[in-house]
């Protein structure tokens, strides 16, 4: 059965799609059958993997709203598969407010593909509404990319208060895979909140090497391309290849 992993940050800006395309490929590179899902209503995971929202007619919307659609896969983009994601993900949010246990519908849509994947890595939008609660409940790990700057650092607290609520009501066994520090130069607030950061989340689960701030992350993404294809040599595909080594070692 695949491991579940939430990308979520209720903040955005923070590198959360960039991280989700870029760990799947490294977990590809590492030989495992991946899916991405994208539960953001932008779509901005569906664009870094060189499809047009717009233009597509089936989107993970309606596996939410009806569990006799099966979710619309594509496959192999980049060694990849995506379910997409458009701006019609923001009218599903609202007509999910009068559906009876709305908070387990992308579980319940997931749950027949489980077995056709190592991983499924599920981009969550940066807010801490309904589509970031149905993320968090199917999924079996939680992995947060943290900007090193100073309001990225304040929110942790509603952050880590917003996992604690999802494990008391809807998903026990959710787990912190770990801690993602992201923009990282050497300015002194980045190097004190990073300080803080290892003081303060190190306890409670991994806190993976920084990710520097690049322009190549966006020009990747521009080109619709995970950084590896685009920049072959990059230094940040060390860190990359850090983490999805240590995803690699989830229980």
């Amino acid at each position: 059965m695949a491991k579940v992993i939430a990308v979520f940050n209720q903040a955005g800006g923070v590198m959360k799609t960039t991280l989700t395309q870029n760990l799947g490929y490294h977990l590809h590179l590492l030989h495992h059958k991946t899916l991405l899902i994208d539960m953001d209503p932008q779509g901005s995971l569906t664009t870094f993997m060189g499809l047009e929202p717009y233009e597509l007619d089936k989107v993970i919307g309606l596996s939410i709203l009806d569990d006799d659609i099966a979710l619309p896969i594509h496959t192999d983009l980049h060694g990849m598969d995506l379910a997409p994601a458009n701006i019609t993900l923001s009218a599903v949010e609202l007509q999910l407010q009068s559906v009876m246990a709305r908070e387990t519908r992308l579980k319940l849509a997931m749950s027949h593909i489980l077995s056709n994947y190592d991983y499924i890595l599920i981009d969550c939008p940066p807010s801490l509404g309904v589509l970031s609660i149905l993320s968090l409940t199917a999924a079996n790990y939680v992995l947060i990319p943290i900007q090193t700057h100073f309001k990225a650092f304040k929110g942790t607290e509603l952050l880590l208060d917003t996992i604690k609520q999802i494990r008391k009501h809807v998903n026990p066994q959710l787990a912190i895979a770990g801690f993602v520090p992201t923009l990282f130069s050497n300015a002194n607030q980045d190097k004190i909140i990073l300080e803080a950061l290892e003081q303060q989340l190190a306890p409670l689960a991994k806190l993976y090497p920084v990710i520097p701030r690049a322009t190549a992350f966006a020009d990747a993404a521009m080109n619709r391309q995970p950084l590896a294809v685009y920049s072959p040599k990059h230094p940040s595909l060390t860190v990359l290849n850090v983490i999805a080594l240590g995803m690699d070692k989830l229980t």
